[in-house]
């Protein structure tokens, strides 16, 4: 019997996450391709990887310089 109830809150449980989903606002693709190029082209002179780093201190990518005692 407790297998029978176990399946049966499985099923609830699956039906309701679908519920959910199907409620979701949905868009085209296309849309939303031109959402992000829109966003991207908003943004692009704050993109360090664009535009370059104001200073090499500031670059997180920088070769970090090693201790050398001779």
């Amino acid at each position: 019997m407790d297998m029978v109830i176990t399946s049966l809150q499985q099923q609830r449980h699956i039906t309701e996450q679908l519920r959910r989903e199907a409620a979701l606002k949905r868009i085209t693709v296309s849309k939303a391709v031109e959402d992000i190029m829109k966003y991207i082209t908003e943004h692009e002179q704050e993109d360090c990887l664009l535009v370059g780093f104001s200073s090499q201190k500031s670059n997180p990518f920088r070769e970090k310089s090693s201790c050398i005692i001779l």
